[in-house]
């Protein structure tokens, strides 16, 4: 499926164009050159003669680089052209673009060749948001280079545009005069470096960059790294290398990093450091890519709450939300630096170190973030519980720029009453109080086992079975028998069905005898589309099969999903869910996309697209990677690892090689023996 939206990227910097290569961005445009939440380039525009070129093919090299196939015409139907052009465009510390032009003719020609460039310099919540700019723009003209710059009291911002061959440049672009002798090339190596501004061109020193060959020895490096895949689905082993690659393609090195990567959450609007997003990523990759999760548990516990900062809904404990870089964050237009407005991503952050550790046997990460993690579960009872009942909760007390949602389903709609209305805070959804039992039950073993403090296991042991089991009390719908969206501030139900109760069995805070009414829902025809599990059932008052959270199906969250159906022994059900999501990935070429349409399979027959997900986005890029751990029934026990397989039988026979661990390197195998067929196993489940 194509967009028509051409995007490379590595780590913070990224480029997203048309497929002919040109930008042509406005303030509500998410095209350009991006590093670091700026747009250092909106402009960018080749023209022959005056004249626009079209497309014929793009081929996508890697992440990090692209090249562009066009011919000079203009109207719908293709003249054999006498000129082509090609644009090989590799990004990396901004970009690099080797510009060639052939002669087809027999004769020779004269040509003016043109590239318009221009930046805005616009904050990414700038284009987000459509605001306007409050600071001056200049541009320097010298030795046929552009300087393009901004500034705004100590903040600058620069970009410089320059060619390897002789340019004429002007405030607005650079113009080449190029003759072409018969069946002749010429070529030019276009260069547009980001920097903090300067006001001479004198003494600019261009920021570190990788070239194209350092970028893919890396990527064989990351590849040949991973475990290998071999089965009988060849769809399934694209999606594999697709997840593999755009994971590298999303890695992100945060300053407070030393160098070392975490997932980014996605692009375009989300290339930077996530608490929620870095952590879910980072436990998908863990059987694959274990060192992401290390990276993150470091970097979000160097940037650990301290203090109570209501601009930035900072608390002692918590763990950032989101990170940013730009305009709008420098002068505390936008509380991101960092923003710690999420209310899941503190637990999470136990978890992780949990399951990091129990993966790794990297006892020794455990002892020294001990403090972080103590921080964390301090949070959980001491500023998370609102309402002094004994449930996480939030309301943001940043009522301008911070965030209203602060679960994983952060849009204004997503938490909802049956009839569609909105409940109003402080807010204390389900999922929350699954991902607090999960540290507190995860926090006591790291206590007992290797921080060698007994009277917290036990009180952490104790925290967590009372919460348990008023939560299975408090948040149970009795007439339809499943769990309630949310508490409001009475402590009355939001009786919606979500995808939440998913999250839930993960979690493991469902009473087993609860569990099979859950699973029936999952499973059912309000929840499941036959592509995966919707965030809100049909029939409910906000259902919306193309609403962010309110019916659109999200890969990453049917993971959890699935890998909490294992952990209750429902097998089958997960190799389900799991085979809907693995045949929705065919359809984006192995590239799952944020989101997805929640229309009935029978009726579409192929995934339909969610207008504006991000894509590629990092935790549905690691769900195909947890659905294999799921359907594999990789779990970790002490110094050995467990194989329990269950897959669907049209993936046949699966090999997964290589698994890097605690174990050091092993094998899991596994053959298809599960029946999925996706209409009829629907209506048995809905019965």
């Amino acid at each position: 499926m194509s967009d028509g939206i051409v995007k490379i990227l590595d780590g913070n910097t990224f480029v997203v164009s048309d497929e002919r290569g040109d930008i042509e961005a406005s303030l509500t445009d998410p095209t350009g050159l991006f590093s670091y939440d700026t747009r250092f380039l909106s402009k960018w525009v080749l023209t022959i003669d005056g004249q626009r070129l079209n497309p014929l093919s793009v081929d996508d090299l890697a992440y990090y680089e692209t090249r562009f196939f066009l011919v000079p015409g203009t109207g719908t139907v293709y003249v054999d052209a006498k000129l082509s052009v090609i644009r090989h465009r590799t990004v990396g510390g901004g970009f690099r673009e080797q510009l060639t032009i052939l002669n087809h003719d027999e004769k020779r020609v004269s040509l003016e060749v043109r590239i318009e460039a221009g930046s805005d310099f616009a904050d990414l919540f700038e284009v987000k948001d459509a605001l306007k700019k409050k600071g001056e723009y200049y541009e320097q003209v010298k030795g046929g280079q552009l300087l393009l710059g901004y500034e705004r009291e100590t903040f600058a911002r620069a970009t410089r545009v320059s060619a390897s061959t002789r340019a004429s440049a002007d405030e607005e672009g650079l113009t080449f005069r190029v003759r072409l002798e018969p069946h002749g090339s010429w070529s030019t190596e276009l260069e547009v470096v980001t920097m903090p501004a300067v006001h001479e061109m004198a003494g600019l020193i261009s920021p570190a960059r990788r070239s194209a060959a350092t970028m893919e020895r890396d990527l064989e490096r990351w590849l040949a790294d991973a475990p290998r895949l071999e089965c009988d689905r060849d769809s399934l082993k694209s999606t594999y290398r697709r997840s593999l690659v755009d994971l590298a393609a999303l890695r992100f090195a945060p300053p407070v990093a030393g160098g070392k990567h975490l997932p980014a959450a996605g692009l375009p609007w989300f290339m930077t450091m996530f608490g929620r997003d870095s952590i879910f990523t980072s436990l998908q990759a863990l059987p694959f890519k274990p060192e992401l999760a290390a990276t993150t548990l470091l970097a979000l516990g160097e940037w650990q709450g301290s203090g109570i900062d209501d601009f930035r809904d900072e608390d002692p404990g918590r763990i950032l939300h989101e990170m940013r870089y730009g305009e709008m964050t420098a002068f505390e237009e936008r509380p991101h630096s960092p923003y710690y407005g999420c209310a899941d991503a503190t637990p999470l952050y136990v978890v992780l170190l949990d399951e990091y550790e129990r993966w790794t046997g990297d006892r020794k990460l455990v002892r020294d973030l001990e403090h972080e993690a103590r921080a964390a579960l301090q949070w959980i009872d001491e500023y998370a519980d609102l309402q002094g009942n004994g449930y996480v909760s939030y309301q943001r007390r940043n009522e301008k720029t911070g965030l209203e949602n602060q679960c994983w389903k952060d849009s204004w709609d997503s938490i909802s009453y049956r009839d569609g209305r909105l409940p109003g805070f402080p807010r204390a959804t389900c999922e929350l109080q699954g991902y607090a039992y999960d540290a507190k039950v995860r926090g006591a073993r790291l206590a007992r086992e290797i921080w060698k403090d007994d009277e917290l296991a036990t009180q952490l042991e104790k925290q967590a079975a009372d919460l348990k089991r008023r939560f299975n009390r408090d948040f149970w719908v009795e007439d339809d028998e499943y769990f309630a969206l949310a508490l409001d501030v009475d402590g009355n139900q939001v009786d919606a069905l979500g995808s939440n109760n998913g999250h839930l069995l993960w979690s493991g805070i469902v009473d087993k005898s609860k569990a099979k009414a859950v699973v029936r829902h999952l499973l059912g025809e309000r929840l499941f589309s036959g592509w995966g599990v919707r965030t809100l059932a049909e029939g409910e008052g906000r259902f919306n099969p193309i609403g962010y959270h309110v019916g659109t199906v999200w890969p990453f969250d049917n993971s959890f999903i699935a890998w909490g159906l294992r952990r209750y022994g429902f097998k089958a059900e997960a190799a389900q869910i799991a085979a809907g999501i693995l045949d929705a990935a065919e359809y984006f070429d192995g590239r799952l996309p944020e989101a997805f349409g929640g229309y009935e399979r029978t009726v579409t027959k192929y995934p339909v697209q969610y207008p504006t997900a991000c894509s590629p986005q990092a935790w549905s890029t690691g769900a195909p990677l947890l659905l294999l751990r799921t359907l594999l029934g990789l779990v970790p026990q002490g110094d050995y690892l467990i194989v329990d397989p269950a897959l669907p039988v049209e993936i046949g026979h699966l090999e997964l090689l290589d698994i890097p661990g605690r174990w050091g390197r092993i094998d899991a195998f596994g053959r298809g023996r599960v029946e999925v067929d996706h209409r009829q196993r629907r209506r048995s489940a809905a019965r």
